[in-house]
């Protein structure tokens, strides 16, 4: 079955594999595989399965930021515990710490069998220092000279097979360079033709990539931050973009192929048009953590297609965990807001328990946290609720909050939609702040009948209303901070 709203998990692979005690990817039980189809994952991406230079760590994985990073993480972290960054790939075969390709190819296979697509890392942008490709497909890498070298040594370096050759580290223009990476030239059509091949060969492996800050690749970006360089070399800006060429391109062979594009500065509307499946919403993370009610409302007014494609989560390995960030309670809330919008619904390994403490993706293992069993609990019935396919198939409406009266205004932090699918519907109602909230609800019901039976899925309640009191003043919603309801009924 395809859905249109479906859901992922991430991993990180190493840690997680270590937690478990598992030595490979092999070992994974077709138990844990099952529960993930239990609790309706379409998709489990493997954060981190690419082989890395281990040789680099020691020089690029202790400077004093990532030290303060790790102290805050683990605090009994030791050297043995830094197993180097698995977005500085050296090249894309599996890490030999988690397994072989055998071992990836079985694991597809199973997840596969019970219905789960497995997604792993693209990192379009760079690949790792230390990586043999520098020395053997050197016309890949964005060069420079001594003169850049010495001007700017953060960002660009001499390299570690030949030292009268320079390059350019891996960046995010906001940023400083990251160290350990050497940048690859997008203006370059033998690097395109070599990261087009490089997906070929990770579609034989997966049935789909989450792509590493996707939009450093467009065109305009990849000129502004890397326009000297290009212009002192003779590079000049293609007449297409890559993504358009990686995915027509990988679409043709293998139209099932999934790209999701880890996107920010409002270029995901730009990236679905190239062909990218789903676009990280980071837009809608940071609207509910900083409590912007119609803000958020705004922004799930946006084109239908836009939505379906969006990419909805409140954490993962780049933010902070949500329990800490958002708080228990409103951290619930949210949960229940990316839960029953549409598109592509994110969760982190973790989240569900309640987890607090960011993990660097440097270190192989995570400080001991007690699972949170209110936030667990919760997530479980929420996930097993919204897995019917009501939400997976159905046509959604945001639905107005009507105040009781005018003088409260408290319907104002009151989300509400409804789900339509054949004679099943859904009616969903978030108090998104931290005070009692109430106000009014006009929706579909059925167009027969006197009452109307209302069961809400979260709290096991049942309730019988007026349809014309729906119909003509709308249902009258009261919850406490932080609350939801999930109606169930039939039309």
């Amino acid at each position: 079955m395809i859905y249109n709203n479906p859901r992922i998990l991430e991993i990180n692979t190493r840690v997680w594999l270590k937690k478990k005690n598992f030595n490979s990817l092999n070992e994974i039980p077709d138990s844990q595989i099952l529960d993930w189809a239990d609790l309706g994952f379409d998709y489990i991406w493997f954060m981190g399965i690419w082989k890395i230079n281990k040789d680099i760590i020691s020089k690029y994985c202790f400077e004093p930021g990532l030290v303060a990073s790790y102290n805050e993480a683990l605090k009994d972290w030791h050297k043995d515990d830094v197993i180097g960054s698995p977005y500085a790939i050296s090249e894309y075969s599996v890490n030999p710490d988690i397994g072989t390709e055998e071992d990836l190819l079985n694991l597809k296979k199973r997840l596969n069998s019970a219905g789960i697509k497995l997604i792993v890392d693209f990192v379009s942008n760079h690949f790792s220092i230390g990586t043999e490709l520098l020395k053997n497909n050197k016309e890949i890498f964005l060069p420079a000279d001594e003169y850049f070298y010495k001007s700017d040594p953060h960002t660009f370096f001499a390299s570690p097979f030949n030292t009268t050759e320079f390059y350019a580290h891996g960046r995010d223009p906001l940023f400083l360079a990251w160290q350990d990476t050497v940048q690859v030239n997008y203006f370059s059509p033998a690097a395109r033709n070599f990261m087009i091949d490089v997906l070929h060969k990770i579609s034989a492996l997966a049935d789909g990539v989450r792509c590493d800050m996707a939009m450093l690749t467009l065109n305009n970006v990849f000129n502004n931050t890397w326009i000297g360089p290009l212009r002192k070399y003779g590079f000049a800006k293609p007449e297409k973009e890559f993504w358009y060429e990686a995915i027509s391109s990988l679409k043709n062979s293998n139209p099932s192929f999934i790209f999701i594009a880890e996107a920010y500065w409002n270029l995901e509307w730009q990236l679905q048009q190239l062909g990218f499946d789903f676009t990280y919403d980071k837009t809608l993370l940071d609207r509910l953590a900083n409590d912007d009610i119609k803000g958020v409302k705004d922004h799930l007014q946006a084109d239908n297609e836009f939505q379906k494609k969006s990419v909805r989560f409140i954490e993962n390995h780049d933010e902070q965990r949500c329990a800490s960030k958002f708080g228990k309670d409103k951290s619930m809330a949210a949960a229940t807001v990316i839960s029953t919008i549409k598109g592509m619904i994110f969760y982190h390994e973790g989240q569900f328990d309640g987890k607090k403490i960011k993990l660097p993706v440097q270190l192989r293992r995570e400080q001991f946290e007690k699972t949170d069993e209110r936030i667990q609990k919760y997530y479980y019935k929420l996930l097993r609720i919204t897995r019917n396919e009501v939400f997976r198939l159905g046509e959604w409406k945001q639905l107005d909050t009507i105040p009781i009266n005018e003088n409260d205004t408290s319907s104002e932090k009151i989300f509400a939609w409804q789900w339509i699918y054949k004679n099943q519907s859904r009616v969903v109602a978030i108090n998104y702040s931290g005070s009692t909230s109430r106000c009014r609800i006009k929706f579909t019901v059925p167009d027969n009948g006197i009452l109307v039976n209302l069961f809400d899925e979260l709290n096991s309640v049942s309730y019988e209303r007026s349809i014309q009191e729906i119909n003509e003043q709308g249902l009258f919603i009261e919850l406490k901070a932080f609350s939801s309801h999930i109606f169930a009924l039939k039309l």
